[in-house]
């Protein structure tokens, strides 16, 4: 089964959470009433997140926070943080009541960037009842009455309980008479949307399939399940949003699109975002509202490392990036429309919204579509499509990584020309708690040489540690499998090489000076004895030992579980930057390090 997630970031990173609420994660085959003995104050249960040992508490003693998280029958604790939908750009929302259903044009459309929409829909295949991919709207809601969803019976239904009997948990599930979804705010079945921003979602994610505006519409060719989490005043908690994606995978869905976040690094969000992965899930997420660079200052879950992470950031019918919209040439893979997007809202109306949460849905939506073409891929392999199939804009050079613009007829030709490839993705898996994630491992030898400095940094959630002995990641998953074929199993993945050089981290503006070690394909190690934040962003620069040029990767602080060891895990580094590393370490004395 294949999802595709997407997520829109909130206006500002704010560390806000619930007063006394936690999500803790117990190690394998331990219980939650074993902490009850363990805390000074109260602990009270407030729900099970999901089936992996993930739970939702309040203490009554702030300061258990700390114990727990040293208790050795704990994997991690956590803040149950606050997300919210973003904040719409200023004069980026007309009212409602001037675009009622009856004012609308049959020959609208959605935007009027030159994404090849319209075209698109000629190279569909013929519509097959049994072949409609699920997306799931994650947000405050869908409006379940609108016309141009249920004309289009764009609604999803769970068969076993629409058919089964009220008051029964008919698929025992856990969710009783979920017919269409669930609302995880008030836990009942109905995800009927109170706020609008989850309604203009739904209808940008199947407007990618047919005019959502015209008088006469057809069966659309994907669904929406609708899952609500955000409140009336488009907030809600990670508890909920955790919940969610767990419910959108184990029912189903193939396409997930939650336009919300924040600043707060969680760990529970991204055991969530892998286990969607795990089950070869696409994650298209929104890079955020505030006209930042997310290299720089990360948005979750959008700068999380899962492999199938799609970063969208917002466009302009010109494709110029959006003046609010957030970006980052590492972190950010794709633009895509999200300044001034009619879609549907309350009642029969429609509105006017802008904003990567308007950008994101439109990906998913081809997405989708594009998996009907070929519905053997993994989520990955579709993120794959979606990146080979930009079309490339100067003005977005540097925004984002593909320099890149979606195109919808594009996609669709990319995804017909696919039915006969296998499916397959890289091994993923986070390996410890104290840190972000890694592909397979986050600890190996190093690559390259020379000096190495840090350009930036940004403090991410979590306490300072000491650094040791340092191993940073920078090979793309495709260098690395090339790597991996050429070496014998019985030996180390990348062969080391000795090197001698500083590097120089500037931690907001306080400075860290290491020695580097080794360097090799997976890395390079370097000691130091300063204090450095996990979680930390650094982009650092690498030069040539023989003072030919240099090179320049991003990453993030890791922890390496197998090896005890801390690193930089690199985000997105080019093949390029790869070729470079491996032709640097030609002459290199190989090191035992």
């Amino acid at each position: 089964m294949y999802l595709v997630i997407s997520f829109a970031m909130a206006q500002s990173p704010q560390l806000e959470a619930v007063p006394g609420e936690y999500i803790i994660k117990l190690k394998s085959q331990r219980s939650v009433h074993t902490l009850q003995s363990k805390v000074v104050g109260g602990l009270s249960l407030k729900g099970q997140v999901s089936s992996t040992g993930v739970y939702q508490v309040k203490l009554s003693n702030p300061q258990d926070f700390q114990s727990l998280s040293q208790d050795p029958d704990v994997e991690y604790i956590e803040p149950n943080y606050i997300l919210s939908k973003p904040v719409q750009p200023e004069g980026a929302q007309s009212e409602p009541e001037a675009l009622s259903e009856s004012a609308m044009s049959a020959s609208f459309s959605q935007n009027y960037a030159p994404v090849q929409v319209v075209q698109s829909w000629d190279q569909y295949s013929a519509f097959n009842i049994n072949n409609r991919p699920v997306v799931a709207v994650i947000d405050t809601g869908v409006n379940l009455t609108h016309a141009a969803l249920v004309q289009s019976d764009a609604i999803w239904k769970n068969p076993s309980e629409l058919n089964g009997i009220s008051g029964i948990d008919d698929d025992q599930n856990g969710y009783v008479d979920d017919i269409n979804g669930w609302n995880f705010s008030a836990n009942s079945n109905s995800p009927q949307d109170d706020e609008g921003h989850g309604s203009h979602v739904a209808g940008i994610v199947i407007g990618a399939g047919f005019d959502i505006f015209a008088s006469s519409r057809p069966q659309s060719k994907i669904q929406v399940m609708a899952l609500k989490f955000l409140d009336a005043n488009g907030s809600g908690r990670t508890s909920d949003a955790i919940r969610a994606i767990y419910y959108a995978v184990d029912n189903g869905a193939q396409v997930i699109n939650c336009s919300w976040g924040g600043g707060s690094y969680s760990r529970s969000l991204l055991d969530a975002l892998a286990y969607a992965y795990s089950r070869e899930v696409l994650v298209v997420t929104a890079a955020g509202n505030n006209s930042s660079n997310n290299d720089v200052s990360p948005m979750y879950p959008a700068s999380y490392d899962v492999p199938a992470n799609l970063a969208v950031a917002a466009s302009t019918d010109s494709d110029n990036l959006a003046s609010f919209s957030n970006y980052g040439a590492n972190l950010v893979q794709v633009a895509a429309p999200g300044l001034y997007i009619y879609s549907t809202y309350f009642g029969n109306t429609y509105t006017l919204m802008s904003g990567t949460s308007m950008a994101a849905p439109f990906v998913a939506g081809i997405a989708a579509l594009a998996w009907r073409e070929s519905p053997q891929l993994t989520g990955y392999q579709i993120k794959e499509l979606i990146i080979s199939s930009v079309n490339v804009r100067s003005s977005l050079s540097g925004k984002v990584s593909t320099n890149g613009r979606v195109n919808a007829n594009s996609l669709v030709s990319f995804a017909k020309g696919s039915t006969a490839v296998l499916a397959s993705q890289p091994e993923y898996k986070v390996t410890s708690d104290r840190g972000l994630a890694s592909i397979e491992e986050a600890a190996g030898g190093a690559g390259g040489c020379g000096l190495v400095r840090a350009l930036n940094g940004s403090s991410g959630s979590g306490p300072m540690i000491p650094l040791g002995a340092f191993l940073v990641l920078l090979v793309p998953v495709a260098v690395w499998y090339t790597m991996k074929s050429r070496l014998p199993q019985s030996r180390r993945k990348f062969e080391r090489f000795q090197v001698k050089s500083d590097v120089r981290i500037n931690m907001g503006g306080r400075e860290v000076v290491g020695q580097v070690q080794t360097l090799s394909m997976g890395g390079l190690s370097f000691s130091a004895d300063d204090l450095i934040e996990k979680g930390s962003l650094v982009t650092m620069k690498i030069s040539n030992p023989t003072g030919e040029g240099e090179i320049e990767v991003q990453g993030r602080i890791v922890w390496s579980e197998e090896k005890k060891s801390y690193g930089v895990q690199f985000q997105d580094a080019s093949q390029s930057v790869s070729q470079k590393i491996l032709s640097w370490t030609k002459n290199l004395a190989k090191g035992s390090a």
